[in-house]
């Protein structure tokens, strides 16, 4: 990915939280010779550097994957930025947004334990604190019909690379004209992206 060096996510620890926050990834291979892709969440496991998931059995994805080096992209919160905003009628329109592209290479699970594991870790997850929905209360068999259904994985991590474009190239001044126009607007992405900002510039 190009990174400018005054986008460049250098805390590890800030990608970490990324991934965690916007764990629902794009995961990109090599299938028969071209580029394929699948949509999917995936799990961080901070302490060993993997990431866990498993594809549906009828997704080709995973047949040729293994040992693969595969590149998985956490897209953040991003939204458009108007040169209308500035104060000078010399610019154009841009993108802020972050991402983190995590590559690693590719080791399909069939142990039933470990996949059963990341499954509950993803549930956890995802439910609300106060959801009455257990994985582990769900029909044993049921479970066991399912899972045949599913093929796991897991990539060691071996590169990370994050970038937050949050208009670090502009001036202060102008960054607190974005910010005031963005926190304007009534969209997640666009509060999201002012308060990234606003830290920013608090940090500098």
């Amino acid at each position: 990915m190009y990174i400018p060096s005054h986008f460049q996510m250098a805390d590890i620890k800030v990608a970490y939280d990324m991934i965690k926050e916007h764990s629902f990834a794009t995961l990109i291979s090599q299938q028969n010779g071209v580029p394929f892709a699948t949509h999917l969440p995936l799990i961080l496991d901070e302490k060993n550097e993997y990431l866990y998931g498993h594809f549906a059995r009828s997704n080709p994805q995973w047949k040729e994957i293994s040992d693969q080096t595969v590149l998985a992209i956490f897209q953040g919160p991003h939204c458009y930025i108007s040169p209308s905003w500035y104060e000078t009628d010399k610019a154009v329109p841009t993108w802020n947004y972050v991402t983190v592209h995590v590559y690693g290479e590719v080791e399909l699970i069939d142990n039933e334990k470990e996949i059963m594991d990341s499954l509950h870790e993803m549930v956890l997850k995802y439910e609300a604190p106060d959801s009455s929905y257990k994985l582990q209360l769900v029909d044993a068999d049921y479970i066991a019909g399912l899972s045949k259904g599913i093929q796991g994985f897991k990539i060691k991590i071996n590169k990370i690379e994050g970038k937050a474009k949050l208009s670090q190239n502009h001036s202060e001044q102008r960054q607190a004209l974005v910010i005031h126009q963005l926190e304007r607007i009534q969209n997640g992405d666009a509060q999201k992206i002012a308060a990234l900002m606003q830290a920013n510039l608090k940090s500098e």
